[in-house]
């Protein structure tokens, strides 16, 4: 099968949007702002108890069908933002599994009759690795110029238990993500002397809104490590992951709750958990007080937990 990417790879790919003159722009554009809102709506009836630290990441799949259902029936409950004058009345957002990408605004009495699509990609931001992980390979032929992809970061309202709650999306356009992909992809193996070769999905199948039957996903030639489709790797979510690291969470940033979780979750000797410990300590003490009372107690709580557990690896024998 043929390459994917331009002749010569190492040229960057260029974001191509549709243009305002398309006539479903305006939807589109109202649609974009609303998935920054998602947050704001987002009600699970799921209450998480009972399990530790690395059993929270297992239930990532399942949660992400929880996010597919819960945002086509955001979306549809407000049309009146996306659609006020109500010219799409014909026209909703329906999730199809197993296919690419995961939510169509469709017309319902034509289904062929399709606006843009949305894939959806869940992150439950306390993960070890402190990035999404998900793979991405749909080809970008798959996708039409309004289509877009959607991360969505989940993280549970008592940390390792209680209600799954949203953070900030990230959005992009599905086909620069998928062209970005290769274009890294192919310039790192590239410069590490390594094959960059990407197969591609038959010709038939490089359109937008293939059938669950059709195969519509790049596949790296060399792949030993399965991290082709990795975009976190690329460097395009790098700004949005180190904001969403920053902020806080139950008065802690979110990166020290990852280096903590890590820090006692990893195999590893008592002497290391201790070293990192005293290094997540030393760097929440180095940061300034928040002039917020809460924050300050649910600061001083999480110090306290990190002395005990010190305290406890001195005991053990």
């Amino acid at each position: 099968m043929p390459s994917s990417g331009s002749a010569n790879p190492v040229d960057p790919p260029l974001k191509v949007p549709p243009v305002q003159q398309w006539e479903h722009y305006g939807v589109w554009h109202r649609v974009n702002d609303l998935i920054y809102s998602l947050p704001n709506y987002f009600e699970a009836e799921l209450v998480i108890r009972g399990i530790n630290v690395t059993e929270v990441f297992s239930m990532g799949s399942a949660f992400a069908t929880v996010i597919e259902t819960q945002v086509v029936n955001i979306l549809n409950k407000l049309r009146g933002i996306w659609d006020p004058e109500n010219a799409y009345s014909k026209y909703a957002f329906i999730r199809q599994s197993q296919t690419f990408p995961d939510v169509l605004l469709r017309n319902l009495e034509t289904p062929d009759d399709i606006l843009f699509g949305i894939e959806l990609k869940s992150w439950y931001v306390l993960s070890k690795e402190g990035e999404p992980s998900f793979r991405y390979k749909v080809d970008p032929d798959a996708c039409a110029t309004a289509d877009l992809i959607v991360v969505v970061p989940w993280i549970l309202s008592d940390v390792l238990s209680g209600t799954p709650g949203l953070l900030t999306p990230y959005k992009e356009l599905a086909k620069y993500a998928a062209e970005y992909r290769n274009y890294y992809w192919q310039k790192s193996r590239m410069e590490n002397n390594e094959n960059p070769e990407i197969n591609r999905p038959p010709e038939q199948n490089r359109k937008p809104y293939p059938s669950g039957k059709q195969e519509c996903s790049d596949e790296a030639a060399s792949d030993r490590g399965g991290n082709f489709g990795r975009i976190a790797r690329a460097g395009i979510l790098d700004d949005y992951t180190s904001n969403i690291k920053a902020q806080d969470y139950l008065g802690i940033k979110i990166t020290h709750w990852i280096t903590f979780f890590k820090a006692i979750s990893e195999t590893s000797t008592d002497s290391k958990i201790d070293k990192r410990l005293q290094t997540l300590k030393n760097q929440i003490l180095s940061e300034p007080d928040s002039p917020d009372e809460e924050t300050s107690r649910h600061r001083e709580v999480f110090l306290e937990v990190i002395g005990r557990l010190e305290e406890l690896w001195e005991k053990i024998p």
